[in-house]
């Protein structure tokens, strides 16, 4: 047993007594076959007629809830779309029929003429938010407003003010709060199932490689053209931690940054894109060829050609942003986050937003008076300490329909149509007021992460 000391010995045979000894009093929770009742679905009202609707931006979101539109059953139907990618342009206009004269490039020219629509979905990137939803506004149109609502706290209070004094309904897509597993989790929280809520331990694990695509070489990877990605990914997370403890939240601290995607980590002699012949492009796992076309590890919509073909992709990698080196690139996004929330009354919350991951679904623990909940985005296990028994909810088997975000895409943009078309902000699960809540400590969240874990106080103005 070289390398090891009796103390070692006798040490790890203590460690081994106390696991057995624990384990016969933390392990005897029974799994029982009891039902938990799926969270109540909202019945959808008919709309005298369906809205209409522009889309500025036909990207990834924009294009995803044009999609949407097409379902009879959504009662949307979109009129117009802004959008500077000419086959993207051409998808809107043959998906939905859109003429010649409600087709723009720029989300700026659909406001050059006077509203002919009910609603604006501005699906553009996190820095031309701000801009076409104060414009939206101004012009008397509803919003859905993809996340986050725009790139500083004064541009949220701007826009908050200007829908109050216009009367506008705006959605913002915050689509987890949609989702079934989360309406459930948020449901026996609300029911008092596991007593009162004391405590939360959340986590979004992003996935190395998502990372990379979307934080380092796509449009979120760096603050001054997008956000924090503590707001750009996990304001969705932010924003349901505040649901479920639905109370204020009084203090917030945080710790962070970016320590992987660097340059002192780029291999020797590695160039500054992929394709400029990298030295080490059989063992790095970040390679864009491999990762885009020969592995096809990751999806290439973000990448624009028309051509959709390996070659057109291999050539777009070559001078791109996509197939730049992840190690030689101007992102300064954090990779990896802390952040511990103290609300009205005691309760706190330990959240981290994790790069380096090799899955996804966040991982979520309620801890309270009465019982705990242990979530995967998939299996919620409901453990209750009188009865020493446990019941797992598992999402697929009461709900079909999860598309994306599991499923919360589809109905926020189903509730949003009917607060829209009843003039009646009460169909969205949080209005833009509250949406604000988790953005504000987002924003100050990251005033702490840079102020080396400073507390903040975080107090919601009156707007």
């Amino acid at each position: 047993m070289a390398g090891f000391s009796r103390r070692d010995v006798l040490k790890g045979a203590g460690v081994a007594a106390g696991t057995a000894m624990f384990g016969s009093v933390l392990g005897d929770f029974k799994q029982v076959q009891g039902e938990l009742p799926p969270p109540k679905q909202r019945k959808y009202e008919p709309i005298k007629k369906p809205i209409t609707a522009v889309i500025c931006g036909y990207g990834g979101r924009g294009g995803y809830y044009g999609s949407m539109a097409t379902n009879p059953e959504a009662q949307v139907e979109i009129v117009g779309v802004a959008e500077p990618v000419d086959y993207r342009t051409e998808l809107a206009v043959s998906r939905h029929k859109i003429p010649k004269e409600n087709q723009f490039v720029t989300w700026e020219h659909v406001f050059d003429r006077p509203k002919f629509a009910d609603a604006i979905i501005i699906g553009t990137p996190d820095r031309l938010h701000y801009g076409p939803a104060m414009r939206a506004l101004e012009m008397g149109y509803n919003l859905l407003l993809e996340k986050p609502i725009a790139q500083s706290w004064k541009e949220c209070e701007d826009i908050l003010r200007l829908a109050k004094k216009k009367g506008a309904i705006v959605g913002v897509c915050h689509v987890l709060r949609y989702a079934p597993y989360f309406v459930q989790m948020h449901a026996l929280v609300e029911q008092g199932v596991i007593g009162d809520l004391v405590s939360i331990q959340h986590m979004e694990p992003i996935h190395y490689l998502h990372f990379a695509h979307s934080y380092v070489r796509g449009p979120w990877h760096n603050e001054k053209d997008s956000n924090p990605s503590l707001l750009a990914k996990s304001c969705h997370d932010l924003d349901i931690i505040k649901w479920l403890m639905n109370k204020p939240c009084e203090r917030v601290s945080s710790f962070g940054g970016l320590k992987y995607f660097q340059r002192d980590h780029a291999p020797m002699g590695a160039p500054t894109h992929c394709l400029d012949g990298c030295p080490v492009e059989d063992s790095c796992i970040y390679h864009a060829g491999n990762v885009y076309v020969q592995k096809k590890l990751w999806g290439t919509h973000h990448i624009v050609t028309r051509d959709r073909s390996p070659q057109s992709i291999l050539r777009e990698l070559e001078k791109g942003d996509y197939g730049r080196c992840v190690y030689h690139n101007d992102n300064d996004v954090a990779d990896h986050q802390v952040v511990n929330l103290q609300f009205e009354g005691g309760g706190t919350c330990a959240f981290n937003m994790e790069a380096m991951t090799s899955y996804g679904g966040r991982r979520t623990r309620l801890m309270g008076t009465l019982g705990d909940v242990v979530g995967d985005e998939r299996f919620l296990d409901v453990y209750n300490f009188e009865k020493r028994e446990m019941i797992r909810w598992d999402v697929q088997k009461d709900f079909k329909d999860l598309g994306g975000h599991g499923g919360g895409d589809e109905r926020m943009f189903r509730d949003w149509a009917q607060a829209v078309g009843h003039q009646d902000d009460s169909f969205l699960s949080v209005d833009l007021a509250g949406a604000m809540e988790s953005h504000l400590i987002g924003f100050e969240a990251e005033r702490s992460r840079k102020a080396d874990g400073q507390v903040r106080k975080i107090v919601m103005p009156k707007v």
